[in-house]
């Protein structure tokens, strides 16, 4: 035996973090959520927030918290099959089911604990999975925990896609081609219509990640599934409740049998504590407001066409990644200069973080825009960023 430390290899991984401007830290937020947010003291305007309808911080949903606290207490003390089931649970997903236009919803305690147990619920070692890839990391890792051969296709390519499915298919037993509908790093979304042809052309089963997109895209909020009418298609919806709708937790909408079929073999769901009962009745507050003030969304698409012109008019240098969402990124060329200005920034007072490989291929500012921004705040922000970039 060496006297060799066997956590040494710790040190020099975060060595080598740290050498390729990888290296991550948190930074104490204090105070509600919302457009402005505290920061060692500093009030910052808030650009780096997914509470894209500025919920997370709307009394009514604080009080619906309080009172399901009061009633049911602060935990749900069991996985939803032994002692944690409770009604406002089952209200909650008739809710979800509602707004989504499914038959049933399933919900998590989380969106990433979601896609691990749907995904490899769904599909085993027998079976192809068909991944965008730029898809978030817990589709990615729902594929790898499934045991399927997993083949990524270009980033909404539907071409890539379709010749994937002609070589590869006729080889499996099943098949799930699996997207995110808006890309959270991109703000893009997909073709879903064209990715809905192909799936029922190839008998695959399709799985749509909308935790970007649920309550700010489509008529009613439902999603990028209402906002191209694919509703009532053979679809497997899955979203979060931890962005728009301001609270945490995920789901899983689509047929009765599906729900019934996930309660009986997905993991994550099975093993797991049901949601807390402050934040299934947040949940349940918010899609209720969702659902009866669309005011929200429109001001929100108004924020964002107002964003997009301002940069047009004052900054036609900057590389935007093109987007059709609240998700508006600057492009720009290292890590280093990423976190440079994502500092510079916080110091005038913008909260807009750097988003750096390996989470992204390319280092960007990331800017999240909020139903609640008001007009000066877009103007100082882009004021600032001219200031910066002169």
């Amino acid at each position: 035996m060496t006297d060799l430390n066997p956590y040494d290899w710790i040190d020099q991984s975060l060595a080598t973090i740290e050498r390729a401007n990888w290296s991550r830290s948190t930074q104490v937020i204090d105070g509600l959520p919302g457009t402005q947010i505290a920061i060692d003291g500093r009030i910052l305007t808030n650009f780096g927030s997914n509470d894209y309808l500025g919920l997370a911080g709307d009394d009514r949903l604080i009080q619906a918290a309080i009172q399901a606290t009061q009633q049911f207490g602060t935990g749900a003390t069991g996985s939803r099959l032994t002692s944690g089931h409770k009604q406002i649970h089952q209200d909650l997903e008739l809710a979800i089911a509602n707004l989504k236009g499914t038959e049933a919803a399933l919900v998590f305690s989380s969106g990433y604990l979601a896609n691990l147990g749907t995904i490899a619920a769904l599909v085993s070692k027998r079976d192809l999975i068909l991944s965008d890839r730029l898809n978030h990391s817990s589709l990615k890792n729902g594929a790898i925990l499934s045991g399927a051969t997993t083949i990524e296709y270009d980033h909404c390519d539907v071409h890539d896609l379709r010749q994937h499915l002609q070589k590869h298919r006729a080889d499996y037993r099943r098949c799930l081609i699996m997207t995110d509908t808006v890309f959270s790093m991109d703000g893009d979304i997909c073709p879903l219509p064209d990715i809905l042809d192909v799936a029922i052309t190839y008998q695959a089963m399709l799985l749509v990640d909308e935790a970007h997109a649920t309550g700010i895209f489509g008529k009613t909020g439902a999603g990028v599934v209402e906002y191209y009418d694919c509703g009532g298609q053979p679809l497997i919806e899955m979203g979060t409740l931890s962005k728009a709708v301001g609270s945490l937790g995920g789901y899983v909408a689509g047929s009765n049998n599906l729900i019934d079929f996930l309660k009986n073999r997905c993991a994550s769901w099975i093993y797991t504590t049901g949601l807390s009962p402050a934040d299934t009745a947040a949940a349940l507050k918010a899609i209720e407001i969702i659902s009866t003030t669309p005011q929200l969304r429109q001001q929100l698409w108004e924020n964002v066409a107002c964003l997009k012109q301002l940069f047009a008019e004052q900054l036609p240098q900057l590389k935007l990644i093109p987007s059709t969402s609240p998700i508006i990124c600057i492009e720009l060329p290292d890590a280093q200069t990423a976190i440079s200005i994502g500092r510079q920034l916080q110091q005038i007072g913008i909260f807009a973080p750097a988003i750096r490989p390996p989470t992204v291929t390319t280092s960007r500012i990331r800017l999240c825009l909020m139903a609640t921004h008001q007009q000066l705040q877009l103007e100082q922000l882009v004021q600032t960023i001219e200031r910066i970039f002169r």
